[in-house]
């Protein structure tokens, strides 16, 4: 693939009195971008939760009674983005939910595809909230995705927020082919913000990669899980020959609702990758193998 329009949204926790008023609301956010020309679009991490909204007041005010609830809307979630992915003619990258798989439950974002094909990569690394408090296990199998655009074929992985500010995970697809890493996000503090951007722009520097960012933004106070959002969207590259200084490709403001978009040249990285002041990607041979050793000095 020579190029990929994607877009990126900066996406607000709603509040939806039923099914169909969701599905009017995402399906004006996905023909927004659309309509822009994106052929790729990233929704944020625990954006699915709005659809909690949706539930008795008890269940809203009950952590782990509301993911069992939210199981009943979990087909007809992704039957929905599947529709509009066709419909447009786009890729999707869908908000991420809480999935009953077992008798665990496990944060997943779903990729749909225009001609209908679904997978999905789940959250492998969790955070305390997850772990200690929702009671969200993590994943074990990572993936990348050969995706068709206009111009040709691209692969891509999924980081899913935590998961971003961990190198191996990131490298792992990036060796595996991946050219283009998505990282939907939420995060309630600036803290939490940066912790995702600083990540992922790592990732983009080591991997020589693409790398973008889509977080939940506002606040939903009738929410105990998504109640207070933070962060911006980002898209971004690896800062040497050929790309910005910063490597920062588009970014969005802090905290407002809306798409960013950016054209992302696949050729151009390729070429870059053997004409760049550092081959940070070449040079990651050696760096993680058990062999590697640390002397410890007395001074």
């Amino acid at each position: 693939m020579s190029s990929l329009r994607i877009a990126s949204a900066q996406y607000p926790i709603g509040r939806f009195d039923s099914f169909a008023a969701w599905h009017a609301h995402v399906a004006d956010w996905v023909a927004g971008a659309a309509g822009q020309g994106a052929e790729l679009l990233l929704f944020p991490e625990y954006g699915a939760m709005e659809l909690a909204s949706m539930l008795p007041e008890a269940l809203q005010r009950d952590l782990t009674a509301q993911i069992s609830a939210l199981q009943d809307y979990h087909q007809d979630f992704v039957a929905t983005f599947a529709e509009l992915a066709k419909r447009h003619d786009v890729h999707i990258v869908a908000p991420s939910l809480p999935v009953a798989v077992g008798n665990q439950v496990r944060n997943r974002a779903y990729l749909l595809s225009p001609n209908g094909a679904i997978g999905f990569q789940e959250k492998r690394q969790m955070t305390r909230f997850e772990r200690e408090v929702w009671g969200i296990y993590g994943g074990d199998e990572l993936k990348v995705f050969d995706i068709a655009g206009k111009t040709g074929n691209v692969r891509i992985g999924i980081a899913i927020c935590y998961d971003i500010e961990f190198p191996l995970i990131a490298h792992a697809m990036s060796a595996a082919g991946a050219d283009l890493i998505l990282a939907p996000s939420c995060t309630d503090t600036m803290a939490g913000a940066n912790r995702v951007q600083v990540g992922a722009r790592a990732r983009a520097l080591e991997n020589q990669v693409y790398v973008a960012v889509s977080p939940t933004v506002g606040l939903a106070e009738w929410s105990l899980a998504v109640d207070v959002n933070v962060g911006w969207a980002s898209i971004l590259a690896t800062p040497d020959r050929g790309f910005p200084d910063d490597g920062v490709i588009a970014r969005g403001e802090l905290s407002q609702p809306g798409w960013i978009h950016a054209e992302l040249d696949f050729a151009a990285l390729k070429a870059a990758r053997e004409e760049t002041e550092v081959f940070t990607r070449k040079d990651w041979d050696g760096q993680d193998k058990p062999s590697l050793e640390v002397t410890a000095i007395k001074l």
